[in-house]
């Protein structure tokens, strides 16, 4: 089976497994997913979701959190790990949010790449949940679970699995195909045990199993 044909069918599938795959990151605005996706390197969704409402009761605005003293969101974004490097971070973006975007959340992954603390899964992110762009965000799971299907082969560089699930992913599907590879990845397809590959809905096709 070529890597199109198996894209196709895995994306089919996991749309029937999981018809309500979104993000678990809260967010109510574009900037706070920008500051949730930050807070959520090696921070499980869970924990940054807990952390956030702290954080915005203190600062609301992005132009109060761009004015921050960078201790003080440490303070607050601690429990997430890595706290002084992501509050430094959390702090500059808001600052270019406001100084050069008038407060506006861009909508190119060429601006968002140069907004501090943002990378390609952030931005990719970004622009699927927030613009509806095509968008393909290659987190652990959707490395994992890519090689172990079969639709990319022995890659863990997040940027060339990304690269390579573009070639054969619809660009209409590619963000929520992501959404759905993590929930199958926590549900099925896990990391930390062997996967659940008898209740699988991708077993017949899995290159791990055939």
């Amino acid at each position: 089976m070529r890597k199109k044909e198996l894209a196709l069918l895995v994306i089919e599938r996991l749309e029937k497994e999981y018809p309500y795959s979104d993000c678990t990151l809260d967010y109510d605005d574009a900037w706070k997913l920008l500051v949730s996706v930050r807070l959520a390197a090696q921070c499980t969704d869970a924990r940054v979701n807990e952390i956030v409402p702290h954080l915005y009761e203190k600062f609301p605005t992005i132009d109060s959190l761009a004015n921050a003293d960078v201790k003080d969101v440490e303070e607050i974004v601690r429990p997430c790990g890595l706290g002084k490097s992501k509050a430094k971070d959390i702090v500059a973006c808001m600052k270019m949010l406001r100084d050069v975007y008038d407060s506006k959340v861009p909508d190119t992954m060429e601006e968002l790449l140069a907004l501090p603390g943002v990378g390609r899964k952030s931005a990719n992110l970004i622009l699927g949940d927030v613009f509806g762009k095509p968008a393909i965000v290659t987190d652990t799971h959707a490395i994992r679970l890519s090689n172990r299907i079969g639709l990319v082969d022995n890659e863990k560089d997040p940027t060339k699995v990304e690269m390579a699930l573009r070639k054969i992913v619809p660009p209409e599907s590619g963000n929520d195909l992501c959404h759905r590879l993590v929930d199958h990845g926590r549900a099925v397809c896990t990391a930390r045990t062997a996967p659940y590959c008898d209740r699988c809905c991708l077993e017949d096709i899995c290159k791990k199993r055939i």
